[in-house]
């Protein structure tokens, strides 16, 4: 074999071990990884199909990442008054923190995002502008970017339970795309002051509305956060 074969088949030979490296590091990273923010919303503004399909949104996205975990999206639901019998039934709210497991988590890059329920709901969390990545680990855009995306679907108070405070929080449990209203947080943990509402990532402010029109207007996208359950 001349020199010239000779250092056409190293190169080859280094490429493909090289590649091999690099599908074996993503591999490794989707495995690890417990924790992303959507790259993308639902199509359909705040309306999922409810828990279910938010589930299944971040299965999907996951999947595709690499990862083989089970998902859930940090989302609560509200508390439903039937009176439809004569006789008020009421049906409690599911809370956000009690769907996603026990932790710990950690981004797509493998930084650690919690390292239990109650570290996630402290101020030790470490969910930032740099560390809210995406199933890919890219970052999601943050206020002063454009589109600001920092909105991210919760329905949640700061401690990660239903809200009580009344009217609708969460677009209808997840299915409405008009009217109503869905509590957001910021990923990026800036907001309009410093007050701790306007820079919580999982409990800023409700959202203009439930349409893929309405989301926009305070900053968001319809993304929601993705935690893995085992």
């Amino acid at each position: 074999m001349d020199k010239t074969l000779k250092l056409s088949a190293f190169a080859a030979a280094f490429a493909l071990t090289m590649g091999a490296g690099v599908f074996a590091s993503h591999a490794q990273s989707a495995e690890k990884m417990s924790f992303f923010i959507t790259s993308d919303g639902g199509g359909d503004g705040a309306n999922f199909g409810g828990l279910k399909g938010a589930d299944a949104h971040c299965t999907t996205l996951a999947k595709a990442a690499g990862s083989t975990k089970n998902w859930a999206a940090y989302l609560s639901t509200s508390m439903v008054i039937d009176r439809s019998s004569g006789t008020p039934k009421v049906t409690n709210g599911i809370s956000a923190r009690d769907r996603i497991g026990s932790g710990p988590w950690h981004n797509a890059k493998g930084v650690l995002i919690a390292k239990d329920v109650d570290d996630l709901h402290s101020d030790n969390v470490n969910i930032t502008l740099q560390t809210g990545l995406d199933e890919n680990g890219n970052q999601i855009k943050g206020r002063g970017e454009k589109p600001n995306q920092h909105d991210i679907l919760t329905g949640t108070d700061s401690n990660g339970h239903f809200s009580t405070a009344g009217g609708d929080t969460t677009c209808g449990n997840w299915t409405k795309n008009g009217k109503g209203s869905a509590i957001v947080g910021h990923h990026d943990r800036v907001g309009l002051n410093k007050s701790r509402n306007m820079i919580s990532w999982n409990s800023a402010h409700g959202s203009a509305g439930c349409g893929e029109a309405d989301l926009p207007r305070t900053g968001g996208a319809g993304l929601l956060y993705c935690f893995a359950t085992d």
